[in-house]
């Protein structure tokens, strides 16, 4: 086998392992009626639940991508696929109330570090030939393909096994990974910097305007989405009690239902980049970010409406959430500078993860101020979900807006 696999082999690779990796990503959230009834958990509990697994990234994910610059990002991804096994199996196996929970949560949210943008170091690392941008595209979609592939088997295993059998099959998913990670690709050491620093020293990567800018956008579509996927499973369900005449088929189920919707915002990603190659690339990304907020601050107050319609909001919602991520990621990686890809994707992701920490626990907490059953209270907290995208847009017109990418 050849030192740089061919673009297609190399792509399809790490898009499979990403899909394997995320079996586990949103289990919880799928399953947080059943806990809530189980362990007698409050809203706020299930933020932090929910939240932790982001927290656990977010700490670990600037000195990981930082090492990446030293050393081979493979390394790296495969330890971290071995830490969601670890993690996930330890969640079958010992989770049973709010504080178990929490901490493995945290753990399998440190793998998760390990592997998703370590992953597309990987990627980017042993990519060589034109359009890159669209390899990194289908590498992002691919996310939506393993989120929605964790709401999917997550529901229908606990459906007909149980919830720790969905926790098992996380695990599996992770161990695929590693294997595929193994067999397939072969070490590369990293590019060199121009001028070496000492390894969590990130100065130099906010000294680039424009990668700050892309970092809080970021930030902001981070917090969106991760809200709306920790959420979106308990808001359909009370939509449900709203209604006059109850869902029949598969609109009854919300799991599938934001299975569904995962697997749109692939397609979203993938049309959101092709459209940002073609058009001025922060243009895209601004608009999409202020009809994405726009959406947000009006779907919570409409959750008594009729249900179909309900599902055809957050299916909109979802599209235009995903449809600035391919964009926002490759955007930064081509203004980082030559040799701190690492150090860039590291704050990108530091950054713009923590608020997939905060965001989650900020909308429970504002869940049971509001009232949890309510259109009120589901109203607001849509509007913590995504007003923060004006903010996102905003910074980044405002710090790249001078930015030209290439033909």
């Amino acid at each position: 086998m050849s030192r740089r696999p061919n673009a297609i082999v190399l792509t399809t690779v790490m898009c499979l392992a990403q899909v394997g990796t995320l079996i586990d990503v949103f289990s919880f959230a799928t399953l947080i009626k059943v806990f809530e009834a189980e362990w007698m958990l409050t809203k706020a509990q299930q933020g932090w639940i929910s939240g932790i697994y982001f927290a656990g990234y977010v700490l670990a994910v600037p000195v990981l991508m930082a090492i990446t610059d030293r050393v081979d990002a493979r390394r790296v991804y495969m330890a971290g696929a071995l830490i969601i096994t670890a993690g996930a199996t330890g969640f079958a196996l010992l989770a049973e109330g709010f504080w178990s929970a929490l901490a493995l949560r945290a753990i399998c949210g440190f793998g998760l570090a390990s592997v998703y943008m370590p992953g597309l170091r990987v990627l980017v690392d042993r990519y060589s030939g034109a359009n890159e941008s669209r390899a990194i595209a289908f590498y992002t979609a691919s996310w939506s393909l393993g989120a929605a592939n964790s709401f999917l088997l997550t529901g229908l295993i606990e459906e007909a096994f149980s919830w720790h059998m969905a926790f098992y099959a996380g695990a599996g998913g992770a161990f695929f990974a590693f294997c595929l990670v193994a067999l397939f690709l072969r070490p590369v050491p990293p590019q060199k910097p121009e001028h070496t620093t000492r390894l969590l020293d990130f100065r130099p990567v906010f000294r680039n305007r424009a990668v700050v800018g892309f970092i809080v956008s970021y930030a902001a579509h981070t917090w969106e989405l991760l809200c709306y996927r920790a959420w979106l499973v308990a808001f359909l369900a009370f939509s449900l009690t709203q209604q006059d005449d109850p869902a029949v088929g598969w609109l009854a189920e919300p799991a599938r239902i934001a299975m569904f919707t995962a697997l749109t915002a692939m397609v979203a990603s993938v049309i959101g980049n092709e459209l940002a190659n073609r058009f001025n690339r922060v243009r895209v990304i601004t608009i999409v970010q202020c009809l994405s907020g726009i959406i947000a601050c009006m779907v919570g107050f409409l959750g008594a409406l009729p249900y179909a319609l309900v599902v055809g909001l957050v299916m909109i919602h979802s599209f235009l959430i995903q449809s600035d991520s391919a964009p926002l990621t490759s955007g930064v990686v081509s203004v980082a500078d030559q040799g701190r890809r690492g150090a860039t994707l590291a704050m990108y992701n530091f950054i713009g993860w923590a608020g997939g920490f905060m965001g989650p626990v900020l909308v429970g907490i504002v869940l049971g101020a509001f009232g949890q059953e309510s259109v009120t209270g589901w109203g607001a907290g849509f509007i913590v979900m995504g007003g923060v995208a004006f903010i996102g847009a905003a910074t980044l017109r405002f710090c790249a807006g001078e930015y030209r990418q290439d033909p």
